[in-house]
């Protein structure tokens, strides 16, 4: 299995950033971060496959988060700018495999909390 450890996350203000690293034991096909706020449904934010680094992004997050990876450290790091606060959530890291041509995450971490004030 493909263990992930998040770091990063806290408190910020609105139009504030935060930066979350996702490292994982091993390369894998695909790494995502998914984030779930209270009474929501977990939506995806971020995802890169690894071997194209190829990236899409939620409309929510498009033009205001980055993410990028090291392959190196089989690290991949999502920046969040203009943070609003309705991006308040628990924010986790997910990797997995190619099925049927698409990504299917079958690893997750322990999830990290983000909290953006007005």
């Amino acid at each position: 299995d493909v263990q992930l450890v998040e770091s990063g996350g806290g408190s910020a203000q609105a139009g504030g950033s935060l930066r979350l690293s996702c490292a994982t034991s091993e390369s894998a096909y695909c790494v995502a971060w998914f984030r779930q706020a209270p009474g929501k449904e977990r939506e995806g934010v971020a995802g890169i496959r690894t071997d194209s680094a190829a990236i899409d992004y939620a409309d929510s997050a498009r033009g205001r988060f980055t993410l990028s990876q090291d392959n190196a450290k089989n690290t991949v790091s999502l920046q969040m700018d203009n943070l609003k606060p309705e991006g308040t959530a628990m924010y986790t890291c997910a990797a997995g495999w190619k099925v049927d041509g698409s990504c299917s995450p079958s690893f997750w971490g322990q999830g990290t909390q983000v909290t953006v004030s007005s």
